[in-house]
């Protein structure tokens, strides 16, 4: 048995998740709960839109089989055939995810332009920058990195890959 990642149409990966546990197929459905500007928005949001994991034995199952399921648009294959996702990834994901959510979700409410943030994950993780916006109708962030030659350059990143810094106290002097 091995993971794979499977397409679902748009919007519809909690319907897919649970046609899949019907079937008795294990689902992992990555989610984070955000906090959106809009108070009618949803609160819980897919972590990768579009996409969800199974762990299946496709000699058993089928790769066929996990197509036709409805809301799905079949798993992620490369040259016709499904491309297995290691499980140290999944396991990753998954503590990933559960850190997130113990820290309150996807936070940028009460980030300034101007503020000081660490890039928390990532190819930039550990790298301090500035954050400049929040991208209107997304769970994106705009950050300005200071490269050597004091050149800002612009990253879009998903919120929950900037924290803020906190100002170091001072002691005694």
């Amino acid at each position: 048995m091995y993971w794979y990642a499977m397409h679902s149409k748009p919007n519809k990966e909690t319907t897919l998740a649970l046609e899949l546990h019907a079937r008795e197929v294990e689902v992992f459905y990555p989610q984070l709960r955000v906090h959106p500007v809009n108070p009618r928005s949803r609160i819980i949001r897919p972590y990768f839109p579009g996409y969800l994991f199974v762990h299946a034995d496709l000699n058993r199952i089928g790769f066929s089989d996990l197509h036709w399921i409805p809301y799905s648009l079949g798993l992620v294959a490369f040259g016709g055939e499904p491309t297995p996702v290691p499980d140290e990834l999944i396991h990753r994901l998954e503590r990933r995810v559960e850190q997130v959510n113990d820290a309150g979700g996807e936070l940028f409410d009460g980030l300034h332009q101007g503020e000081q943030v660490r890039i928390s994950d990532g190819p930039f993780a550990g790298n301090e920058a500035i954050f400049d916006a929040r991208l209107p109708g997304t769970e994106r962030v705009r950050v300005l990195l200071k490269l050597m030659s004091r050149q800002q350059v612009p990253l879009v990143l998903p919120a929950g890959q900037v924290q803020p810094v906190k100002p170091q106290t001072r002691r005694g002097r």
